[in-house]
C-alpha cells in the first residue's frame, strides 16, 4: 500500500492526482453523505470529505488519506448527480445562461489530525437551447455528475465562462492540494514538484 491513498473512485480526481507524480493507491469509502437541511456548502463538502477520509484512515493508520466532496450550488439548490434523463435535463435548463457556484472541500488525514479547506468556483452558461441539451444527454456524459455536467468534457461548450479555480469544476482543485501537502508533516510523501 502507498504512502498516499485517494479516498475516492472518481476517475476525475484519480487523473488529476496522477498529476503530482506521487504514488498513490484508491479506496473507496462507503460514508453516508447525508447533511442536515440548510447547511452551508461548503461545510457540506468538508464534512462529506473528512467523513471519506476518516473511514478509510481507519484501515490504512500509517497512511496520508485523501478525501473530497464537490457540490454544484444554484440559488441555494444543491444540484448532485441527477437521478434520471428527465432530471438531468431540468437541471442544465435551470443552469442555462445563468451563473451557478461549484464547491469541492478537501480532507487530508493523516495520524489521527485532518487538515480541511474548500475551494469555490463560479461557472456561467451560454444560452442553451433543448436541442444543445438534448444532443448532449444523448452523449451520457451528464448522468453521474454533479449538475449534470462534466466540464472536462462536452459540457466545455456550455461555458461562457468561469470564475476561480478550473479544476475545483473537475472535482479536486489540486494546486492547493499540493500546496497542503508541501507540509513538512507529510515527509513520508515523494513530492517531486514541491520546494
Amino acid at each position: 500500500m502507498s504512502n498516499l491513498i485517494l479516498a475516492s473512485s472518481s476517475p476525475r480526481r484519480k487523473e488529476l492526482l496522477q498529476t503530482l507524480q506521487i504514488p498513490f493507491d484508491i479506496v473507496t469509502s462507503n460514508v453516508d453523505e447525508s447533511f442536515q437541511p440548510k447547511t452551508a456548502p461548503e461545510t457540506v463538502v468538508m464534512d462529506l470529505a473528512c467523513r471519506k477520509a476518516e473511514a478509510v484512515a481507519k484501515h490504512h493508520p500509517e497512511s496520508v488519506v485523501v478525501g473530497a466532496d464537490t457540490l454544484v450550488v444554484f440559488e441555494e439548490q444543491f444540484l448532485g448527480k441527477p437521478k434520471d434523463r428527465e432530471h438531468a435535463l431540468h437541471m442544465l435548463q435551470t443552469l442555462s445562461g445563468r451563473t451557478h457556484s461549484v464547491y469541492t472541500g478537501v480532507a487530508v488525514y493523516f495520524q489521527h489530525e485532518m487538515e480541511t479547506f474548500y475551494e469555490l468556483t463560479e461557472v456561467t452558461f451560454w444560452n442553451l437551447s433543448l436541442h444543445e441539451i438534448e444532443h448532449y444527454l444523448n452523449s451520457g456524459e451528464s448522468f453521474d455528475k454533479a449538475g449534470a455536467y462534466a466540464i472536462q468534457g462536452l459540457g466545455s461548450l456550455f461555458v461562457r465562462n468561469i470564475h476561480g479555480d478550473y479544476y475545483n469544476v473537475v472535482g479536486l482543485p489540486i494546486s492547493r492540494l499540493n500546496r497542503l501537502l508541501a507540509n513538512p508533516r507529510y515527509s513520508c510523501l515523494h513530492k517531486p514538484f514541491t520546494s
